[in-house]
């Protein structure tokens, strides 16, 4: 072959070489090639591109060519595009998404659902959202673009529901509570870092921590929370840098952070040179009574990274939350969230600060609560009566969950099966733990239900399918 020779040409040769070898064999290099068939490098270039597109070799920077795994032939009538080369492509950076996924997929129509983790429609302040994003979207500036931190009128309203001496500057809005966590996990700690959670903790925290690269470290916590003596220990022996916890009404537990221990938490953290990550995704989700102030409220060393989200009181698509942070931090999640996607939908903003600004907001917190604690109690009752054996963890008095111990001997997962089959969907307790469970437990909501009679006769439905779990006679 001569310098005039085609790099069509040279792939011809190498496919035949490539023909002869086993996957894995190693390609000559492309100095080698270029001396054996007298060739220019970007013939050789062009010619291995076109092979490596075909899946016929792989290549691997620094280490050179190789021979790829043999397709399998597409039967050409019926077959399918072949992408048995993105395996080798993606290489092992999977996204683990088994404790947020539904392993028995969607629900049968008449399943009670009590694994969901927002509000029921009727709850929903549906007509104020409307109305809210019909005047949004007359604005003249609506389709312009956003702020990348957020409308300043957004912050400030958000400034304020924090409280303390939190300003608008130290608020970035993001597109929902989900979203505030993937960014700051992704700038408060490198991939391969430990990162402290609560155990039992929220299933999607930890897919997006691991999504991160980051090791979660479970802390067990009890009726008051999480324990300070544990959590210096588990910063002692991980040198971890962050901590992930949810202090007012927490999911899955409902238990609230003691005064005493909020201030115990930030003193360890200060002491180990740690971030704390509060998720207070449950502010406006009390039933009737006081809710704590957040920690960053009280905090001025820039230790809390607070995040809050409209999602949960509201309603699932109003995507609406924000981050509130002092310092180089701040700075930093605004340069992730930059380059993620510039800034939240316009409209949404405004629609969110048109609910957060009307006097129905603050009715409707209200009105949720009451609806809330009326849930809670009705579903307490009726697991008592209907599911022996189950333990509550206690009383809420906020969020929307129960947290159940299930009797000994019972697998949460096969469970959860069996009531999906008799037709109430639950959640099992082991995909709220980072590690092993210490017991078995589920997660019931009472807020996606539509009314207290679906409450009472999933319960029922529940304690069918623990039955149907027991002993046999005969």
């Amino acid at each position: 072959m001569n310098d005039g020779s085609t790099s069509g040409e040279l792939a011809d040769s190498l496919r035949t070489l490539v023909s002869r070898m086993s996957p894995g064999d190693r390609l000559p290099s492309s100095r080698e090639l270029i001396k054996e068939y007298r060739v220019g490098p970007a013939t050789v270039a062009r010619a291995i591109a076109a092979l490596a597109a075909e899946g016929a070799v792989v290549t691997r920077p620094g280490s050179g060519t190789f021979a790829a795994q043999r397709h399998r032939l597409r039967d050409a009538a019926g077959g399918g595009p072949d992408t048995d080369w993105q395996t080798v492509a993606l290489t092992d950076r999977a996204v683990d998404t088994h404790l947020i996924a539904d392993p028995l997929g969607p629900p049968p129509a008449g399943t009670i659902t009590m694994d969901g983790g927002y509000v029921h429609r009727s709850l929903q302040p549906t007509r104020a959202l409307s109305a809210a994003l019909a005047r949004a979207a007359r604005r003249p500036d609506a389709w312009d673009r956003a702020p990348a931190g957020g409308l300043t009128a957004l912050r400030t309203v958000f400034a304020g529901i924090v409280g303390g001496s939190v300003a608008p500057e130290d608020v970035l809005v993001t597109a929902g509570g989900q979203s505030a966590l993937s960014i700051a996990f992704r700038a408060i700690a490198g991939p391969g870092s430990p990162v402290l959670v609560e155990s039992p903790t929220y299933p999607r925290a930890l897919a997006a921590a691991r999504a991160a690269g980051l090791r979660p470290v479970p802390v067990p916590l009890d009726a008051d929370g999480l324990r300070p003596d544990m959590l210096a220990d588990a910063f002692a022996m991980t040198g971890a840098r962050l901590l992930y916890c949810q202090p007012t009404f927490q999911n899955p537990t409902g238990a609230v952070l003691e005064p005493a221990r909020r201030h115990q938490i930030l003193d360890v953290a200060r002491a180990s040179g740690a971030f704390v990550l509060e998720d207070d995704f449950a502010r406006h989700l009390g039933h009737g009574g006081a809710v704590p102030r957040p920690l960053v409220a009280d905090d001025r060393d820039g230790t809390v990274v607070h995040v809050t989200s409209l999602t949960k009181p509201a309603a699932p698509s109003l995507r609406i939350g924000a981050l509130v942070a002092r310092g180089p931090v701040m700075e930093r999640m605004r340069a992730v969230r930059l380059v993620d996607d510039f800034f939240v939908t316009r409209p949404l903003q405004e629609a969110a600060l048109e609910v957060l600004s009307s006097p129905s907001w603050e009715r409707h917190v209200r009105s949720l609560g009451t609806a809330l604690r009326e849930r809670c109690a009705v579903l307490a009752a009726a697991v008592a009566q209907e599911v022996p054996g189950a333990t509550l963890a206690g009383l809420p008095t906020g969020g929307l969950h129960l947290w159940v111990r299930l009797p000994p001997g019972v697998d949460d997962t096969v469970l959860t099966g069996a009531a999906r089959q008799r037709g109430v969907a639950v959640s099992a307790g082991s995909r709220y733990f980072a590690t092993e469970p210490p017991a078995a437990h589920l997660r019931l909501g009472f807020a996606a239900t539509a009314d207290h009679a679906e409450l009472t006769e999933g319960a029922r439905r529940l304690g069918a399918a623990l039955a149907d779990l027991g002993p046999k006679e005969g």
